[in-house]
């Protein structure tokens, strides 16, 4: 009689173990499929792009007077390209302008987003809208906000600006 109650107590404990062992294989393979699937590896690539983008165009818009040559480093450091070359040839008559004037310009990233990101071929696009503040010598701060086009290419140090250019503002009153 003992043996009869232990059977069904037996038989539930196995079955509940089978469908907790079959759960976690589902879950498992479920998580895995999730991780390695090309829309998730997709998505990683342009959170990668944006911050880059974003990072890249707050560095070529701001720069202080009292340390111009770091603030330069980094504008070369954030880009590649005929773009990098741009700055590397203006640099000179730039860092004389910006002593001479005597102005901090610091940016801060409101928004951003990915326009356009081919992986494979290691080119994409970004907007950045930003809130760009100058502080001249004496003067108040004048802020303003601005929209900025970038193109990014994958280099071996990361995504890097190739272009940086104002971003068209529409007029709604033309309609």
């Amino acid at each position: 009689m003992a043996r009869m109650t232990i059977q069904p107590l037996l038989a539930a404990a196995l079955a509940l173990t089978l469908i907790a062992g079959g759960f976690a294989v589902w879950a498992g393979w479920s998580w895995y499929g999730a991780a390695h699937d090309d829309s998730a590896a997709y998505a990683r690539a342009r959170d990668k792009v944006l911050a880059a983008g974003e990072q890249a165009v707050q560095n070529l818009s701001t720069l202080d007077h009292k340390d111009v040559a770091h603030g330069l480093d980094m504008w070369q450091d954030s880009t590649t390209g005929d773009l990098r070359q741009q700055l590397a040839d203006g640099r000179g008559e730039f860092e004389k302008q910006v002593q001479q004037a005597q102005t901090v310009t610091t940016a801060k990233v409101l928004d951003g987003a990915v326009t356009e990101l081919d992986d494979r071929a290691g080119r994409a696009r970004v907007m950045v809208a930003l809130r760009i503040t100058v502080q001249a010598l004496k003067q108040q701060p004048a802020a303003k906000d601005s929209r900025m086009l970038g193109e990014l290419t994958r280099t071996a140090g990361g995504w890097k600006l190739s272009a940086l250019g104002q971003a068209p503002v529409g007029d709604s009153a033309a309609n």
